[in-house]
């Protein structure tokens, strides 16, 4: 085993536990609900068991937690590719992509919260 590989394994291994504390913490704040825990509430004023209020969760759990905890990852790829001189431009079109994809997410989320009153 030569030098170089030794120092990339160790690299490797150090990106992987900043990845794994970084989405365990984003996890821990995510689950902070404040004082009181939610429970069978879906959306201010539905159900779960309306369409409405279930593609709302759904849009609101792709929206604000999976893309950017997925975009911070794909950051912190992109910067450990880097330092190893290896190609990141993959890493940086995909937390690009995943940001897009939490803005749209966010934008669905205000069609639906607001699109009761019809198309004017």
């Amino acid at each position: 085993m030569t030098i170089h590989s030794t120092r990339q394994q160790k690299m490797t291994v150090a990106v992987v536990l900043a990845l794994l504390v970084l989405s365990t913490q984003a996890a821990l704040i995510a689950q902070n609900l404040g004082a009181a825990p939610q429970v069978n509430v879906a959306v201010q004023g539905q159900t779960g068991a309306q369409p409405e209020g279930t593609f709302l969760n759904l849009i609101n759990w792709i929206g604000n937690v999976i893309a950017p905890v997925g975009a911070g990852g794909a950051a912190l790829m992109a910067i450990g590719s880097f330092a190893m001189g290896r190609g990141f431009g993959k890493w940086v079109f995909t937390a690009i992509g995943l940001l897009l994809v939490s803005g749209v997410t966010r934008l669905l989320e205000f069609w639906i919260a607001n699109g009761t009153g019809g198309v004017t």
